[in-house]
């Protein structure tokens, strides 16, 4: 999600700002995705698209497919909870779930059971599979893939894809294997690396659908928009797919709306411009940006792998291919989507916009699209030069009076929150990160967003960064705000 304008929110005297926060908690506002969330009795938490207790296991759907457990290793279930960012508000997160393949019942129970992916079995079948029978192989790689699946639905990239090439070992010309390892290289934005074992497969199965649906997705993220529509194209030829058909319309808006636009490139960014756009502003919005790349990649000790799209458009063209709500003022799915009509020189305030979307950029792919909303948002303001100097008093008197939403509300999708919602959030999310980096410097936050591409959940990111969960975080970030600003 990209940078609001100043909401009205912020701009009400207090006693009617409260009064709408009070309706916001009594009216019940959400993200606009919501699913269930599974708690084990070992303390971890899955979240899927839905949960049933179906005889003795809990199944559920995810974007890998159903996958299902043993009833006795969970606690509850509770409905309607957030859920991530929604499928298509990143590149990196386009609704495509990975390929299937077919594992007979022994090597799954073997493999995953228990709540957990059982390492002895693993390490006996790779054993068993040095002997060099192709039976065996193939049992090996069954097993390192069910795996690499069950690590997958539950938020663990790291392992899924340890798994996943371990798989490979034992069966380098699975096709299936090729594109799951493909898969979770396009979950972390790397593109060009998922584009190599793509071809590998394709050289395999030259007609298989699935290679050209995650060829699309490739080049889609690579900004590559023609070679994008083809691959897409030539997957529904060869089989229906309504994954393929939503990202295919998405890719066609974008290249009909660009079909006249002009080109820019420069070593992080390829930026394109209506044809109508001062060709002076794009020139200096480049140099801006590649200002601003140095800058975030000193301060997040990152440096993304490929370049970065960026596009200015008119206002129209920004609503109608974003079709974002009124609130959002430039947006970041992958793309960097900035109106700039009327603009003939970059101004202050269009350079903080750039930045923040920017460091959007950033955590995506620092943090393979794992980190939530609140961490992205609160840094992307941080980075772009905001403080809360003007929040303060109004979110520590919210907190004060327990009215104060969870930082755990904050972590999902708020494309579906109304403008006032969404100047509270921002607000929270600010002060939040601001707190961190003023007590120990960015080293924490570059740590907490290593845990999170790591595969734990932000909160255990926090506790083991912090040493504080989320409750302790937001009474230290209050603390700080009546300190620092409250005096």
């Amino acid at each position: 999600m990209g940078r609001s304008s100043l909401v009205a929110f912020f701009r009400t005297t207090l006693p009617a700002r409260l009064l709408i926060l009070g309706l916001i908690l009594v009216l019940g506002q959400a993200p606009a995705a919501n699913g269930d969330t599974i708690f084990l009795k070992n303390g971890r938490r899955i979240i899927a698209l839905s949960a049933v207790e179906e005889g003795d296991r809990v199944k559920y759907q995810t974007a890998a497919g159903e996958l299902s457990l043993p009833k006795s290793i969970v606690d509850h279930i509770e409905r309607g909870g957030a859920m991530p960012d929604s499928p298509d508000a990143a590149a990196a997160n386009l609704a495509m779930t990975p390929p299937a393949i077919d594992t007979n019942t022994p090597i799954e129970i073997g493999a995953v059971h228990d709540g957990g992916v059982d390492r002895q079995y693993l390490a006996r079948v790779d054993g068993e599979a040095r002997s060099g029978s192709r039976e065996k192989n193939e049992i090996a790689a069954l097993a390192h893939h069910t795996a690499a699946q069950f690590e997958l639905t539950h938020g663990d990239m790291e392992h899924a894809l340890a798994d996943e090439r371990s798989a490979l070992i034992f069966a380098p010309e699975n096709p299936v294997i090729l594109m799951n390892v493909a898969y979770l290289h396009l979950r972390r934005s790397e593109y060009r690396v998922s584009l190599d074992y793509l071809e590998r497969a394709q050289r395999v199965a030259p007609d298989n659908p699935d290679v050209a649906k995650l060829s699309g997705w490739a080049y889609y993220g690579m900004n590559k928009l023609d070679q994008a529509v083809a691959e897409w194209e030539r997957a529904l030829a060869i089989r229906p797919d309504p994954e393929v058909q939503h990202a295919l319309a998405k890719a066609q808006r974008d290249r009909r709306e660009e079909e006249s636009y002009r080109e820019n490139e420069s070593s992080h960014f390829t930026l394109r411009y209506s044809g109508g756009s001062e060709p002076e502003l794009a020139r200096e919005i480049v140099r801006a940006l590649e200002a601003h790349f140095s800058a975030i990649e000193s301060e997040l000790n990152f440096t993304p792998p490929d370049p970065i799209g960026v596009i200015l458009y008119t206002q129209q063209a920004f609503a109608d291919i974003t079709r974002a709500p009124g609130w959002v003022g430039a947006l970041n799915d992958g793309r960097i989507r900035v109106p700039v009509q009327g603009l003939k020189s970059l101004t202050p305030e269009l350079s903080r916009v750039l930045k923040h979307e920017l460091t959007h950029s950033f955590i995506q792919q620092k943090t393979h699209g794992r980190a939530p909303t609140w961490v992205q948002e609160g840094l992307a303001q941080w980075m772009e030069g905001k403080h809360s100097s003007e929040n303060a008093s109004l979110l520590v008197q919210i907190y004060d009076q327990k009215l104060a939403m969870r930082l755990g509300e904050l972590e999902g999708s708020w494309m579906g929150l109304s403008g006032d919602v969404a100047g509270y959030a921002y607000a929270w999310a600010l002060a939040n990160i601001e707190f961190i980096v003023r007590a120990d410097g960015m080293g924490d936050v570059e740590r907490i967003l290593n845990h999170i591409a790591a595969g734990g959940s932000t909160e255990s990111a926090i506790r083991e960064v912090l040493h504080n969960d989320y409750d302790d975080l937001m009474k230290s970030t209050a603390e700080y705000l009546r300190k620092n600003y409250l005096r």
